[in-house]
């Protein structure tokens, strides 16, 4: 198995280190635009973005969220687990795997909370605010064009101090 680093993306948002399929079959197919093929215990888990809150992991199963082109990604969150209000610059389609993804769509915690649970959908424009929790253990696919970002409405959200004070 492979592990690659994510390098910042834009000086915006910098991914820990995602490991995915062999290289020999997975990675080098998608290169040449071939079918992946992947079943869950070929995934190999890394920890989350450091622009993301400790405790979840990620997996890239196809593309490369750092450089323009789709990229297809899991994260893994703990029961409890939150992402502060936030954006993204580029639209982000999200299935939910396991778990339920509660996502408060606005500026803050206060507004009308959505479950989402397990085969839920939600396309989410780009630029769209929005915050997002766990109940459960949950993975979430995450789907989209990159380069991928994340920027914090509160910038002291931001628990990548190289990118908080953006």
């Amino acid at each position: 198995m492979t592990t690659w680093r994510m390098r910042m993306v834009c000086a915006v948002l910098a991914l820990a280190p995602a490991v995915h399929a062999d290289d020999k079959t997975a990675h080098k197919m998608a290169a040449k635009g071939e079918a992946v093929l992947l079943n869950a215990n070929e995934l190999k888990w890394g920890p989350a973005p450091p622009d993301l809150p400790k405790g979840a992991q990620l997996v890239v199963l196809h593309g490369d969220p750092t450089k323009p082109g789709p990229f297809t990604m899991r994260l893994k969150a703990p029961d409890g687990y939150k992402i502060p209000p936030h954006w993204h610059t580029q639209d982000e389609n999200l299935t939910i795997i396991s778990g339920t993804l509660v996502m408060y769509m606005g500026d803050t915690w206060s507004v009308e909370p959505h479950d989402l649970d397990v085969a839920a959908y939600h396309f989410l424009p780009g630029k769209m605010h929005h915050a997002a929790a766990a109940k459960g253990e949950t993975i979430v696919q995450i789907n989209g064009q990159g380069p991928f970002d994340i920027h914090y409405l509160n910038p002291a959200d931001n628990p990548n101090p190289k990118t908080a004070t953006r």
